[in-house]
């Protein structure tokens, strides 16, 4: 043997050998868990991306008609507390209207799906309760910094637009003539009351 062999021998046989790898980074079963709960949260991001957006007209009537008849329980409470006859005048229409739809669209919901307000998703319950009590708060707040005209018109304006919206969006896919004509009916007068709150001014 010579020298170099002999080197060779002596380098090879003292060279550490690679420790293999351990702990659970190394672990064949947990990057294969790794990537099947990376392909579960993925799945679930689809499903909630194709299926999550979509609200039925079922659901969509549901939740307008608690919208319209929690608008007239925060009117009852607040109109007589307005202090412009004007605007007094225009929340007893608004209530009218209101009071009449919600009529309409119940009678129309019970025949067709049998309607129960205590039936409703929780889900709709809770966000248009949500809904109703931040307006009650709101206005609670006006009417004891003495300004509940001026922010009770602005947000009766608002409401309007918000159940209008609404409105035309079931007149687009109603198929019903009776559900259709009732969202019409009620779209145009509140339509009509929008520019009394919406240009309404304690100055006048």
């Amino acid at each position: 043997m010579d020298r170099q062999e002999y080197l060779n021998q002596i380098s090879a046989v003292n060279r550490p050998a690679k420790k293999p790898k351990s702990g659970i980074f190394a672990s064949k079963f947990f990057w294969a868990g790794v990537i099947g709960a990376a392909a579960l949260v993925f799945i679930l991001i689809i499903g909630a991306i194709l299926g999550g957006g979509k609200t039925s007209d079922k659901e969509k009537l549901f939740a307008l008609i608690l919208h319209i008849d929690n608008t007239t329980e925060v009117i009852g409470e607040y109109q007589s507390n307005v202090k412009s006859s004007d605007l007094r005048s225009y929340s007893a229409s608004l209530n009218g209207v209101l009071s009449n739809t919600s009529k309409d669209l119940t009678n129309y919901a019970a025949e067709k799906y049998n309607f129960k307000a205590k039936d409703v998703d929780k889900n709709i319950v809770e966000e248009e309760t949500t809904s109703k009590d931040g307006l009650k708060s709101e206005l609670f707040e006006a009417k004891i910094n003495g300004v509940l005209d001026r922010i009770y018109a602005h947000k009766m304006a608002y409401e309007i637009s918000l159940i209008t919206t609404r409105e035309a969006q079931l007149i687009r896919s109603a198929g019903n003539e009776t559900l259709k004509q009732a969202l019409t009916t009620s779209y145009n007068s509140l339509d009509n009351l929008y520019s009394k709150f919406n240009d309404f001014s304690e100055t006048n």
